[in-house]
C-alpha cells in the first residue's frame, strides 16, 4: 500500500470540507441579498448555486486495487452558476427601483430553499469532519501499536 492510497480517506475528507465551506459561503450569499435589487451587473441578485462534480485519481483506479475499486478522490467544486429561474415582480410603488406600473423586480431567492441549503451543507461539513477526525485517531493508534512494537 503506497502512501498517496493510505491518506486518501484523509483526502476524500478535506476536499469534502473545502467544497462544503464554498457552499456556505455562496448560500449566506445568498441570504445576504435576499432584497437587492441592484447589483454591479445591473439588475436584481440572481441566486448562485454551487456545482460539485466527482474528483478521480489519475489513473481512475487505486494502484494495486483488487476487484477494480474505483478510484474516487473526492470532491471539486467546478463552477458556481447564477440560478437561471424567474425574478418574481412585486408591487411596491414607493420603491426606487419601481418600474412605471409600480412594479419591483426582486433577486430569486427563496429563503426556506436557502435556510434547508445552509443546513445540509452544514451537515456534510461535519460529516466529512468526523471521518478527517475518524482517520486521525485510528492513524494515532496504529503509529502507538508499531511503536510498542519496536
Amino acid at each position: 500500500m503506497g502512501f498517496d492510497t493510505t491518506f486518501n480517506a484523509f483526502n476524500i475528507s478535506s476536499s469534502g470540507l473545502t467544497a462544503e465551506r464554498l457552499r456556505m459561503e455562496v448560500v449566506a450569499n445568498n441570504i445576504a441579498n435576499a432584497s437587492s435589487t441592484r447589483t454591479p451587473e445591473g439588475g436584481p441578485y440572481r441566486r448562485k448555486d454551487v456545482v460539485f462534480e466527482e474528483a478521480l485519481n489519475r489513473n481512475g483506479s487505486y494502484p494495486h486495487a483488487a476487484n477494480n475499486v474505483s478510484g474516487f478522490a473526492g470532491v471539486n467544486v467546478i463552477d458556481i452558476v447564477s440560478d437561471p429561474s424567474e425574478l418574481p415582480r412585486i408591487y411596491n410603488a414607493g420603491h426606487p427601483d419601481a418600474d412605471e406600473d409600480g412594479f419591483v423586480t426582486m433577486p430569486n431567492v427563496n429563503l426556506p430553499i436557502e435556510m434547508v441549503n445552509l443546513i445540509t451543507a452544514t451537515r456534510a461539513y461535519e460529516a466529512n469532519l468526523k471521518a478527517a477526525q475518524a482517520f486521525s485517531d485510528m492513524s494515532q493508534q496504529a503509529i502507538a501499536l508499531l511503536k510498542g512494537q519496536s
